[in-house]
């Protein structure tokens, strides 16, 4: 049967067409063949089933096994381009498993939400979940469903698994690079949401820079927007005392908030003021200068939480080890201004 036929083809065609049995092809197609059937098997029946152009009757199937094949990924907010790409590398690796992922975005970026569905326990297989909208899981019955907690601390996570980026490694990598070019006098541009992956950041930008002598980090904290960014970073760049060298920003929305302090108040980037960002957003290569900042793989976070949560579902234990990050240095950054400048 040649693709494209007016006949949909059956698994017992991908059978015949590949040389094996049917309960083979339904172990490959399922994705349940590993240590059952052998490689060579499993690239005969894909063949043989992309060369027909099969696809399961995946509605079929659900009702047999009494599951949905759908995942919730409850976001904090859908107006922030790191959480489509979390979602993107989610829905790729979901798709090739035959699953569907419906986006839930918790109403302003934290707190409860209203259920989605009837019955979440009903109408889901489980749930991935940013540890910035963990309160959401409350109203949508999540926390009783397989669970993967992204961005979440692994000791005391409400999940059966936890995937998380390196970000203290990220922060270290900027400080240190702030370090080895002379800035002494740090402001931390912090979100203010109490968040496992915020208190990170503020711990790890406290110890490195309190490991160097003559150091000190002053903290200003702001919501996730680039005018609350900008009243908080103007507000603690135009207080008493001397005026700090760096800023570092929990995320690049912030750093471009600074951006626009900065030039309220007449300083130059880089020349009076270095920023540095956290993300690796498209806006960091929109500003001027071009920011350096903690470039984060958000589709690959989005992967590993997917597979985290097929792991949990077929009783395996997922990958370990954090997600490795990458300082991206721009032009946002350079030595602290001589002596004599403020």
């Amino acid at each position: 049967m040649a693709r494209g036929s007016s006949t949909r083809p059956t698994s017992r065609d991908v059978a015949q067409a590949a040389g094996v049995s049917q309960a083979a092809v339904s172990l490959v197609l399922g994705d349940k063949w590993r240590g059952r059937v052998s490689e060579a098997t499993v690239r005969r029946v894909r063949e043989a089933a992309d060369e027909l152009g099969y696809r399961p009757n995946l509605a079929a199937r659900n009702l047999r096994l009494g599951h949905t094949r759908t995942v919730l990924l409850v976001v904090p907010a859908l107006t922030t381009e790191f959480f489509a790409g979390v979602y993107t590398g989610a829905a790729r690796i979901a798709a090739q498993h035959g699953f569907g992922v419906v986006l839930y975005p918790s109403p302003e970026g934290i707190g409860p939400a209203r259920d989605p569905f009837a019955s979440a326990q009903a109408a889901l297989d489980g749930v991935i979940a940013s540890s910035m909208a963990a309160d959401a899981l409350t109203a949508i019955r999540g926390d009783q469903l397989p669970l993967v907690m992204l961005d979440s601390d692994p000791d005391g996570s409400l999940g059966a698994a936890t995937v998380n980026l390196d970000i203290a490694d990220g922060v270290r990598q900027a400080a240190d690079h702030l370090l080895a070019l002379g800035h002494r006098h740090f402001l931390h541009l912090a979100a203010g949401i109490a968040s496992w992956t915020f208190e990170v950041r503020a711990r790890e930008l406290a110890a490195r820079v309190g490991a160097v002598p003559g150091t000190r980090v002053s903290t200003a904290r702001t919501p996730i927007s680039i005018d609350g960014a900008r009243a908080a970073a103007e507000a603690a760049l135009a207080g008493p005392g001397p005026r700090p060298t760096a800023l570092v920003c929990d995320d690049d929305i912030l750093a471009a908030g600074a951006y626009k302090a900065a030039r309220r108040l007449g300083l130059r980037v880089p020349d009076d003021l270095s920023v540095t960002g956290l993300d690796d957003l498209a806006l960091a290569t929109a500003l001027d200068p071009e920011l350096t900042t903690v470039r984060l793989d958000a589709e690959l976070f989005g992967e590993r939480g997917m597979r985290a949560l097929l792991a949990v579902l077929e009783g395996r234990t997922p990958d370990a080890g954090d997600i490795p990050v990458e300082l991206v240095v721009r032009g946002s950054t350079a030595p602290p201004p001589g002596p004599g400048r403020r």
